[in-house]
């Protein structure tokens, strides 16, 4: 039997992605948002395209306004909350606004839910911002790479929450507010604590999205510029391989519910963001690439790397895109849809 979802921020990145799913094998999807960033109004475009004009169901609103999502989410079975505001450095510059959109709104998208009288289930994009900068980890600096000797297999989900930049407290606001809506009012919900989501469809931009944006601003020569050394480490996960995540935990309720998941890439996919991103960049691309430097931007981690052992194990999930081949595609996605970004 199919299932109503409703997907805030659903003509977004993941949203997108997650919507097109969804609809080609016969859910009901209603997608909220105010199409305010860039390439959304594509998005959807091509939702519509994929799916059939009428198969989808778009409310544009805004989670800052709990009318409306009230409208919205009756009748709704799952809940996907990904509307955020998503870069740091906005974040810095624009705090109110940033807690605005992501702690007071997704405190709004809880309270609709949980007046709702369905019980729906809340799956919640969370982010390893809450963990803060590890700055009292011992790092330790290789040739091309930084590494945290005390955690081989990354950050699990038993270390503490520091939240650093505005933007980690507002999604930290929310991440902990969703988990205890499970506590306190039986919500059933999930928070995914996300690494690096990358993929097609992602109109990344230098300040969120660095894979997505390393790649457009190669096809389209623009000027590279990298904040500190280049040997800051993250795991990629590409986003069919984080959509099924989301499926595991919906199909799995008794499982998911209450729970919190680092999701990510893992150590098989971790990566430094230049020292060895870009000669796989430059093999693909056939070229040499310039770039520039920069000082470190605030709130930047030397490495993150996701311990995904407890969503294994849960969920039976585990990434199958390799980086190499995720590269790959999110390049030959970018420029067989150059006139996107132009």
């Amino acid at each position: 039997m199919s299932k109503n979802y409703l997907i805030t921020g659903g003509a977004g990145f993941i949203g997108s992605n997650y919507a097109r799913r969804l609809l080609l094998r016969g859910e009901n999807v209603t997608i909220f948002d105010n199409l305010s960033r860039r390439g959304a109004e594509s998005n959807l475009a091509w939702i519509q395209q994929e799916t059939g004009k009428d198969a989808l169901n778009f409310v544009r609103g805004d989670v800052r306004d709990p009318e409306a999502l009230h409208a919205a989410v009756k009748g709704q079975d799952v809940i996907v909350h990904l509307a955020a505001q998503v870069a740091v450095t906005t974040s810095v510059d624009d705090p109110v606004t940033d807690f605005e959109i992501n702690a007071r709104g997704t405190f709004n998208v809880l309270e609709a839910a949980r007046v709702h009288g369905r019980q729906p289930l809340v799956i919640y994009a969370s982010t390893n911002k809450v963990y803060g900068g590890l700055e009292d980890l011992e790092i330790i600096e290789d040739a091309t790479r930084y590494r945290i000797q005390k955690y081989p297999n990354g950050i699990d989900e038993q270390r503490g929450l520091d939240f650093h930049s505005p933007y980690g407290c507002s999604k930290g606001t929310g991440d902990q507010y969703v988990h205890d809506y499970a506590r306190i009012y039986g919500l059933p919900t999930t928070v995914f604590r996300q690494s690096c989501i990358y993929g097609t469809r992602q109109f990344g931009v230098e300040d969120q999205g660095w894979v997505a944006w390393f790649i457009i601003a190669v096809i389209l020569n623009k000027p590279i510029m990298i904040y500190g050394d280049g040997k800051q480490v993250r795991d990629l996960l590409f986003v069919d391989d984080l959509l099924d995540a989301y499926d595991a935990a919906i199909q799995n309720p008794k499982a998911s519910a209450g729970q919190i998941f680092n999701v990510g890439g893992g150590i098989e996919n971790s990566i430094s963001i230049w020292n060895e991103f870009s000669p796989l960049l430059e093999a693909i691309h056939g070229g040499a690439i310039a770039i520039e430097k920069s000082v470190w931007r605030p709130g930047d981690q030397k490495v993150y790397i996701s311990d995904i052992s407890k969503i294994r194990k849960t969920l039976d999930w585990h990434p199958k895109m390799d980086v190499r081949n995720g590269i790959k595609t999110l390049y030959q996605w970018v420029k067989e849809n150059k006139a996107l970004f132009a």
